[in-house]
Order: C-alpha cells, then structure tokens, then sequence
C-alpha cells in the first residue's frame, strides 16, 4: 500500500577532516531517523549517503521531499549522475566520476520507486546552520555518526527497527559541548 501524504526528511552529511571518519544521517518530521559511520570517506559520500538512504528507507512514500543543505548532493540526483553514466562514468572535462558506486546506487533507488509507479523525489536545498529545525538534527545526527566512526568502526543506527527512540524534532537539538 503507497501512502499518499507528503513527507519531509532532512539529509547531512559529516566528516572529521576530508578524508575522514564519515557520517551520514537524515531526520523525518515525524522523528524517525537513521545515521551511519565510515571509518574513511569524505563529506560529499556522507551527503550522497544521507540522499540515499532517506530514499531507500521510505520506498512507500508517495510524496517523499528531501531537504538538503548540500547543493552536491541535489546537482548530482537531479543532474548529474545520468549525464556521467551517458559519458561512460566520466566527467563533462573526461576524468572519472567520484563516487560512481553511489551513483549507481541513487539512479537503482530512483529507478525502483519509478518502476513501482511513484513520483520521483522532492529535493529541496535549505541552508545549513540556519536554525531549521529538522537540518540541524540531521546534522547533530551525522557529526555523531562521524565521531562514532573516527573509532574505526562502521556502524549504521535507525528508529525505524525499533531499537532507537524517535526524536522530538518540534526544537532544534541542544548544543553538545
């Protein structure tokens, strides 16, 4: 069964140093959320992780809208990634495309929910560090994720399985120290 209604998550992206220990996360306006670690990666694979997974883990949203501080991640679904697999995986100046295993993950993703009959995703470009709500818990979410990461493990945590608490999003989340 599709729902119908329109759902806003925000995705980040988060890295110590660049290349570093990575994160990733995306925050529903509900509260739902899910974060992921990378021993190594850089801050576009954290952003491009975050697209992707808040695709991949609402498959049966009609009216999914992704909220995103990073304009990479926005250029590369809406634009970019089917130009660089038309030039055989290279770039508009012949070098190879970065990340091309996302790609081709983010292209699958959008394919599947096409194939299923849904809308393509809503992207919309916010601008981070500037009191939204739901973008600053998807980056408090993602810079934890980075330092779980800096400990050399890959971890990836979800409210979704029910073993984490959704959070109340109604606020920004209180500065660490």
């Amino acid at each position: 069964m599709t729902d119908s209604t329109r759902y806003v998550v925000a995705t980040d992206g988060a890295c110590k140093g660049n290349p570093g220990p990575t994160g990733w996360a995306w925050v529903g306006e509900d509260g739902h959320w899910a974060a992921g670690a990378l021993p190594v990666g850089t801050n576009n694979i954290g952003e491009l992780l975050g697209l992707l997974k808040a695709i991949e883990d609402h498959p049966d949203i009609a009216h999914l809208v992704v909220q995103a501080d990073s304009k990479y991640a926005i250029d590369t679904y809406t634009s970019w990634m089917d130009a660089h697999r038309r030039r055989g995986w290279k770039t508009s100046t012949g070098a190879p495309t970065k990340n091309r295993d996302l790609l081709e993950q983010l292209i699958a993703a959008r394919d599947a929910r096409r194939a299923s009959g849904l809308p393509d995703v809503e992207l919309e470009h916010v601008r981070g560090h500037r009191g939204h709500v739901l973008n600053e818990w998807a980056d408090e979410r993602a810079v934890r994720a980075a330092e779980h990461a800096a400990k050399g493990t890959a971890s990836a945590w979800s409210s979704l399985s029910g073993h984490h608490d959704r959070l109340d999003v109604s606020d920004a989340p209180r500065k660490r120290r």
